[in-house]
């Protein structure tokens, strides 16, 4: 931004969907399980009717899906912008995404591009971590946490204390808590991994909780343990 700091692209496309959504009441974006939980929970995005659907993990599956349902733009953490309709061809083209963050900046001249961050609700979110598990057995235990989860949620279940509200399992398990924080375990696609993610709507603290009193014990008991970096 203006003041030299990283925005995360999924950040950076929750600005865009802010904006875009207020010229687009009622539309539909597409981001991967990876992304922020404030696409469900922004105040601004439920004003404007905007409805977002949480899908798979890779450019060309966001790229599928954003044109499958129609949706205005479809975000991939991993920085893979794909913009529809009258603002794209659908595909991921980086001069078109930088295009549709200076046209947001154009329709906010009073703002510099740290202030609209700044605008965003509060969300601490982990760095990706990537746990060793085999390729022959990665799916198998995946299959196994991802029951689990779904078990817990059906039974009214909770994490760190806040009941568990969606367990989205598109691709892996993406667990939804009451508060907006959110915990996803799911397998590499190119790696003998599982990768697994949290973010809290607390405090930075509270994120590392996520993990360490959740995440870490739960893969462990099905014997992942050895993981690339931890927070």
């Amino acid at each position: 931004d203006d003041k030299g700091e990283e925005i995360f692209a999924d950040k950076i496309g929750l600005m865009l969907a802010r904006d875009l959504s207020r010229l687009h009441p009622n539309a539909t974006f597409v981001v991967d399980v990876k992304s922020t939980g404030l696409y469900k929970t922004d105040a601004v995005l439920k004003a404007n009717g905007a409805e977002t659907v949480y899908w798979k993990t890779g450019h060309s599956y966001i790229k599928r899906k954003t044109a499958e349902i129609g949706a205005l733009a479809g975000f991939e953490k991993s920085g893979h912008f794909f913009m529809a309709g009258d603002l794209g061809h659908g595909y991921d083209d980086g001069l078109v995404a930088a295009a549709a963050v200076l046209a947001m900046l154009d329709r906010n001249p009073g703002k510099t591009l740290s202030e609209l961050k700044a605008a965003l609700p509060d969300a601490w979110t982990s760095l990706t971590m990537s746990p060793h598990c085999s390729d022959e057995t990665k799916y198998e235990v995946l299959d196994k946490l991802v029951a689990e989860y779904v078990k817990l949620g059906e039974e009214g279940g909770s994490i760190c204390g806040r009941k568990i509200v969606e367990v989205i399992t598109v691709n892996g398990a993406r667990v939804h808590l009451e508060d907006g924080s959110w915990v996803l375990v799911r397998a590499s696609s190119n790696k003998p991994e599982l990768v697994v993610v949290v973010e809290s709507m607390r405090s930075a603290d509270d994120m590392r909780d996520l993990f360490r009193q959740e995440m870490k014990p739960r893969l462990a008991a099905h014997g992942v343990t050895d993981y690339n970096q931890e927070i």
